[in-house]
């Protein structure tokens, strides 16, 4: 990013107002689209402003880990499109995409809001595994809050197929929903200078000193924390981000109840 726009953003940070006229803890326009395809056990789509994500489950029957005979499990994977940007090239998952996929993961493994002993079949031999994959439309920005967001939407929606004499048939769908016992959501909370944002768009990005992915439950409880960028953080940074990013996911959860 050119010293120019960087000191330009700056500038208008010190009037308190952004590039697009947003407040630093407004989002862009959200909208949660679910049931998005039909060849998905649960899936959704969301946009942020521009930015448009989609995540589909699919359910799958796996031998349970050997630390965890009684118990399913769940896997998030991303795939960044070419077509969603001009930084994003075909081929093995780069670091952007692993880290995107983990954030979420962990934002929905730590907040236990999924039961994995009700995932298991038949002890030490059947359980199901939950598998998430998150596809780019469109980056404008903040797909780390958009994939959070469409995942946790796919999850709630999710429905199995049915399982019979050891096998699933995928076109058939069952009464059975995936329950969940909370809605787990995260929040990006950047810091540009001395000022806090939420929901960074394609610009804003370029210029992070250090961001901040606070993943918390609907009663404000903090599941999981991952930091990104350069700079470090003070306690007082991370109280502060983490207080926003709680409160902001309580707005962000009302689109997916």
């Amino acid at each position: 990013m050119s010293n120019e726009l960087r000191e330009h953003l700056i500038r208008l940070f010190e009037s308190n107002i952004r590039l697009d006229g947003r407040k630093f803890t407004d989002y862009r326009p959200v909208k949660v689209e679910v049931n998005v395809t039909n060849t998905a056990e649960g899936s959704a789509r969301v946009m942020i402003g521009k930015t448009d994500v989609i995540a589909g489950v699919k359910v799958e029957v796996m031998e349970p880990y050997p630390d965890t005979p009684d118990e399913g499990s769940i896997m998030v994977g991303a795939e960044l499109l070419p077509l969603s940007s001009a930084e994003f090239e075909l081929g093995p998952p780069g670091q952007k995409a692993i880290e995107l996929a983990r954030v979420v993961d962990r934002g929905i493994r730590e907040s236990k809001c999924l039961d994995f002993k009700k995932l298991y079949i038949k002890e030490g031999e059947k359980a199901w595994m939950i598998v998430v994959d998150i596809c780019t439309i469109n980056d404008a920005g903040n797909l780390l809050d958009a994939s959070s967001l469409a995942a946790i939407a796919s999850l709630r929606n999710t429905t199995f197929p049915e399982y019979k004499d050891d096998k699933i048939d995928y076109k058939k769908k069952t009464n059975k929903k995936l329950e969940l016992k909370d809605i787990p959501l995260s929040v990006t909370v950047i810091k540009i200078g001395d000022k806090f944002l939420v929901d960074p768009d394609s610009d804003e990005e370029k210029a992070i000193d250090t961001r901040l992915t606070v993943a918390s439950l609907s009663d404000g409880t903090l599941c999981a924390l991952q930091k990104g960028g350069d700079y470090p953080l003070t306690s007082e940074d991370i109280a502060k981000m983490v207080d926003i990013g709680i409160e902001k996911g309580k707005e962000l959860r009302k689109l997916v109840k």
